[in-house]
């Protein structure tokens, strides 16, 4: 992602698959920040301060860029952003979680770090949680069956239980184990070899918006030279405009005028401010010369 032309055939992906926000994991940029690219899309990212590694980000189109209300760059593994919408506010937050071979120090900061996010979600947004978890979830939803269906992939791993049970804590529905498709269609990664494929990737939903979570399937035809594949979720949410900001009208307070030192004061004001404007107008009714003059003093026509 660090290299222009890569940013730019991500945008032209989103665009061909009609996406209004892209979460993106492992971008590699430094630094944290957010720009407007050539196409309109915005990207808000948080990554490392001095190595092109790791980073996350969040691309939003032109149109929905305008709903927009907050956006938080916590680390290079985990960026938040809010959005207004018509019945309630959509918080995202992107992820790039350590691999299942990572120290378990590393794991254990990683949903720490997750969780105070989460923890200070509002309760009535919709909560979106999303991208490279590097979890496999599996199919045995045994003590789970309210927030993981049957439908996930392979055999449960170790970065796969801790993503349930922060899933279980947190009230989080996993998308990919939802919809009964195909297991190409659920696969989202895939080896350099092309041998060995995973569901590691994901989007979960909190209960309480489950309906709006309309589907869940895997793309296989962006192409953005990554070993990850699309993974497209249709949510039903009407993102709203933010309102703008209403301009208060100062408010005059005219009983003060009763006081004597406070009319006096007024009155010089005023009289200063007066004298100012008209000598204004005379300084430019003397360089005006005679049609200046004629001008002003040439009466209003009658109607």
């Amino acid at each position: 992602m660090y290299e222009q032309s890569k940013t730019a055939q991500v945008a032209d992906e989103m665009q061909r698959y009609k996406l209004d926000i892209l979460g993106i994991s492992e971008c590699r940029w430094i630094k944290s920040g957010k720009i407007r690219i050539t196409s309109g899309h915005t990207i808000l990212y948080s990554r490392h301060n001095d190595k092109h590694q790791s980073g996350i980000a969040i691309m939003i189109s032109k149109d929905k860029i305008k709903t927009l209300l907050e956006w938080e760059p916590i680390s290079d593994r985990l960026i938040r952003a809010r959005l207004n919408s018509k019945y309630c506010k959509l918080t995202i937050i992107q992820c790039y979680a350590p691999t299942n071979d990572a120290e378990e120090e590393v794991k254990d900061e990683f949903y720490e770090k997750l969780q105070m996010v989460v923890s200070n979600v509002p309760q009535h947004d919709m909560l979106l949680i999303m991208g490279d978890l590097n979890a496999k979830v599996g199919t045995d939803n045994t003590d789970c069956e309210i927030f993981m269906v049957k439908h996930g992939c392979g055999i449960k791993n170790g970065n796969g239980e801790r993503f349930i049970d922060f899933c279980l804590n947190n009230n989080q529905m996993i998308g990919g184990t939802i919809f009964p498709h195909k297991d190409i269609q659920k696969l989202t990664w895939k080896s350099p070899d092309g041998r060995t494929t995973n569901q590691i990737d994901h989007i979960t939903v909190n209960s309480k918006w489950r309906k709006s979570l309309q589907d869940v399937r895997v793309c296989h035809g962006a192409d953005v030279n990554s070993d990850h594949y699309l993974l497209k979720a249709i949510i039903k949410l009407k993102l709203r405009r933010n309102p703008k900001k209403q301009e208060t009208k100062r408010k005059i307070d005219v009983e003060k005028l009763k006081i004597p030192d406070t009319r006096k004061s007024f009155n010089l004001k005023l009289k200063n401010r007066f004298c100012k404007k008209v000598l204004l107008l005379l300084k430019i009714f003397k360089k005006g010369g005679t049609r200046s003059r004629k001008c002003i003093l040439k009466p209003p026509k009658k109607l």
